[in-house]
């Protein structure tokens, strides 16, 4: 009998440098895209209907209340980045997933105050406003970050990039078309962004790195 004195060899079934693997399941992933596929559908099906900005207050409770829908949709889609480290594993590629919750959050209280005729009016709701677009432009960034750290896959990591352009695109054309034109551009991009990237996540959800 003899005892070892010399280290224990290094494991050969693990690679180096390799992405750890995700922390959600494919199912997982599935669900929440799910989420964010049918709160997204609720917000295009409002600007549509009653546009984004229409004048009976009945219509824009409704499009204040879809659009939270489609804001907590959002919320799925960060859970999946988050835990896929979808944008990197820097502090830096974390910390914006961390900042961009608390524009959302802000953005999503005021979309559901915003939705109440006794609040609409309220003056300490205005500054809140100004979190609606900063949330947008913040996951615009998340979407460009995604592409570049390359831990998405396939269509998973380009999609983002077009799905969160959707300030970029949509914002400037509200200011040149206005309503109801701009509102059907709206719609149109959230279909083919965040519709499209939740259908992706429900049938290719192992593209994030998701486990079996």
């Amino acid at each position: 009998m003899s005892i070892r004195t010399e280290p224990v060899p290094a494991r050969t079934d693990v690679l180096t440098g390799q992405p750890a693997p995700a922390a959600i399941s494919v199912r997982g992933v599935r669900a929440l895209g799910l989420a964010l596929t049918a709160g997204t559908l609720s917000w295009a099906t409002s600007m549509f209907t009653v546009g984004n900005n229409p004048t009976d207050s009945l219509g824009l409770t409704i499009t204040d209340t879809t659009g939270g829908l489609f804001q907590l949709g959002l919320f799925a889609l960060l859970a999946i980045q988050v835990r896929t480290r979808a944008t990197g594993l820097t502090k830096v590629a974390k910390g914006m997933l961390v900042v961009e919750h608390v524009l959302l959050a802000v953005a999503t209280l005021w979309s559901f105050l915003h939705a109440v005729p006794a609040l609409r009016d309220a003056a300490w709701l205005i500054p809140m406003d100004i979190f609606w677009p900063l949330s947008m432009l913040g996951m615009a960034v998340i979407g460009v970050k995604i592409a570049f750290a390359g831990r998405w896959k396939g269509a998973a990591r380009v999609w983002p990039t077009v799905a969160e352009s959707w300030a970029v695109v949509t914002v400037p054309a509200f200011g040149i078309f206005g309503s109801p034109v701009a509102d059907y551009i709206g719609g149109a991009h959230l279909l083919i962004g965040y519709v499209a990237l939740g259908v992706i996540l429900m049938l290719r959800p192992q593209l994030t790195g998701a486990r079996a």
